[in-house]
């Protein structure tokens, strides 16, 4: 029989059920152990051993590594003793994008697929992957680096469709638009001002809706890429919808046009 005293856990560890490893040994011990983690946020400018190493596995198994001030760390810190290093633990595994295409290829139906272009705020990820689940979308893709995760505000602010929508992470959106267009999915861009209407776009085909970053909406290179930039119609005084809404209103467009013919 085991005579030896439970472990005692440490505070980095138990703060693991709102997504945040802080640390060096739980960090270490999270990557030995395989957790899914969404990225990790280093001191910078520090170069010791043991954050080293843990940058060099980190990129190794392909997690996104952020360098930050103390600042930035000091606010992410639960525990206040972060000791350079902090982790996101993702709530759950990212999927490729071909797992989407083949969803909808199960499915037999014309895919719909919402592409977030640096959604920094994890509120508005949540929402959108919350509505991409309720419009019957495919799935959400997004860029590895300055965007949110799946981390676990997102998965409260998705209200647990996160357990439901599969969500790829790629590394160059603009590629990635390339390659969906190649495989014959019509990418429509939302901006304020997009050359087509709402109510002009044909979204009953196979479909990649790009909603744009909250602040400066999509990039010059992934706006290059799309088919189609479309403009929602804005009757108001505020000429724009947060980036949630837009994807709200384009989904359920796709959704009337495909349900009503």
């Amino acid at each position: 029989m085991d005579k030896r005293p439970p472990l005692r856990r440490s505070a980095p560890v138990e703060t693991e059920n709102d997504g945040v490893i802080e640390g060096r040994n739980a960090v270490v011990e999270a990557l030995r152990a395989g957790v899914t983690i969404d990225k990790i946020y280093l001191l910078k400018g520090e170069t010791d051993a043991v954050l080293g190493h843990i940058a060099s596995t980190a990129r190794e198994k392909g997690i996104v590594v952020v360098d930050a001030d103390r600042r930035k760390l000091d606010n992410m810190s639960r525990t206040h003793s972060h000791q350079g290093v902090i982790a996101l633990a993702a709530v759950r595994e990212y999927v490729e994008v071909e797992d989407i295409l083949n969803i909808a290829r199960e499915r037999g139906e014309a895919p719909l697929i919402v592409v977030c272009d640096e959604l920094s705020d994890p509120h508005n990820l949540g929402a959108v992957i919350r509505t991409a689940d309720a419009a019957g979308a495919h799935g959400v893709i997004i860029p590895k680096r300055r965007s949110a995760g799946l981390t676990a505000v997102v998965a409260k602010t998705s209200a647990g469709a996160v357990a439901h929508v599969p969500v790829a992470r790629v590394p160059n959106l603009p590629t990635l638009l390339k390659d969906l267009k190649k495989q014959g999915i019509w990418v429509f861009g939302t901006a304020a001002q997009g050359t087509t209407s709402l109510y002009q776009a044909d979204l009953k085909g196979p479909a990649a809706i790009v909603i744009g970053s909250e602040g400066s909406g999509m990039g010059r290179l992934v706006e290059e890429n799309c088919d189609f930039t479309v403009s929602i119609p804005m009757f108001g005084k505020i000429n724009s919808l947060n980036a949630s809404a837009a994807a709200a209103v384009l989904l359920y467009e796709a959704v009337r046009q495909r349900t009503c013919g």
